[in-house]
């Protein structure tokens, strides 16, 4: 997809809002799930009402894409009530997203913000792979280079991940890690899924998004009976639901959204240094809400992760202009040389 040209005031903006809502989101979770005052929530319920407001804000945009109301009902009739098999289609990434956002809240609530905030970069090696195999593309010298790179920056950060002083709940660091791992494999597969589905039709972006998020309703609602029913029977649905929870919930679901206005406007380089700025204010949120003491190992590989992200959004070189000198152009050169 091209980027549109537009004013540089403009990308900053995006990336500002996406630097911020990804460094914020992590950190105020973190917070409602290890050192917030009050009853815990259930987050089963967190991601589903997640998937509820992104449904409205979706349907908020269609209806200003159609700009008719008539035409607005004439679209959800066909491609929703009338394509079955297209909602169908669509449940796949709604479940994969559905576990991967149940999976940052067990995360979270085991790691700090910050060592989640650079594990989870991992995600671009899995959806390198999958855009290998489901998409049939390749990957520069250089983008491979940068995935081993990002790798070994992990394994560093984790190898001896730092620890919080101001958090006194219980944790288990390999929980975490494993709910990470877990987070990346279904971003990774989730997204190409869903971009490839894009690309199969004309279909608009809002009217995918319609279909998947019904889906995801769905499928967190039997999340949500299988894991808190009767808890949530007990106390109900919005037991222990804070402002900062709602924050969070509002982060998630805006976040989601303005990812793909982001796309639009803005080239990999900048989502690039969006991710290393969000992984800096994350430390630097977590230094002094956490207590957060950060080791040498956690720094070195947080360095060689943003430098890795930076080196895997560089464009690739162009070498199909580059051609070899035809016989011609041999021959006038030797010619040049005899009459010198």
């Amino acid at each position: 997809m091209a980027v549109e040209n537009v004013s540089v005031v403009f990308k900053l903006y995006c990336l500002a809002v996406m630097t911020l809502v990804a460094a914020t989101y992590t950190v105020v979770l973190r917070y409602t799930r290890t050192i917030s005052s009050g009853d815990l929530y259930f987050s089963t319920t967190a991601v589903c009402i997640t998937e509820v407001i992104k449904l409205i804000l979706s349907l908020g945009m269609l209806a200003k894409e159609t700009s008719s109301l008539v035409r607005l009902k004439n679209t959800l009739v066909e491609h929703i009530f009338h394509s079955p098999k297209e909602l169908l289609k669509l449940s796949v990434p709604s479940l994969v997203y559905a576990v991967q956002n149940n999976m940052a809240f067990i995360a979270l609530s085991n790691l700090d913000a910050a060592v989640y905030q650079v594990t989870y970069q991992l995600k671009i090696p899995c959806t390198a792979l999958c855009t290998v195999f489901m998409l049939n593309r390749s990957l520069s010298r250089l983008q491979w280079f940068s995935v081993f790179m990002l790798c070994g920056g992990v394994t560093l950060v984790q190898w001896k991940p730092a620890e919080a002083t101001k958090v006194q709940i219980e944790q288990n660091p390999f929980i975490g890690f494993m709910a990470i791992a877990v987070a990346v494999l279904c971003s990774g597969f989730a997204g190409v899924y869903f971009e490839k589905v894009l690309k199969s039709s004309d279909t608009s972006l809002w009217v995918r998004n319609i279909q998947m998020y019904l889906s995801g309703i769905l499928v967190t609602l039997i999340g949500v009976y299988i894991n808190d029913g009767e808890k949530v029977l007990e106390k109900g649905f919005f037991y222990g639901y804070t402002p900062w929870v709602c924050f969070v919930v509002f982060l998630a679901s805006v976040g989601g959204l303005y990812t793909s206005i982001v796309v639009k406007y803005t080239d990999n380089i900048m989502k690039g240094f969006s991710a290393a700025a969000a992984i800096v204010l994350s430390t630097v949120a977590s230094v002094l809400l956490f207590g957060l003491r950060i080791t040498f190992t956690f720094a070195s590989g947080a360095i060689l992760v943003c430098v890795s992200i930076y080196l895997y959004g560089l464009p690739k070189q162009d070498t199909s202009k580059v051609t070899r000198p035809d016989k011609e152009t041999h021959t006038e050169f030797k010619q040049k040389l005899i009459t010198v």
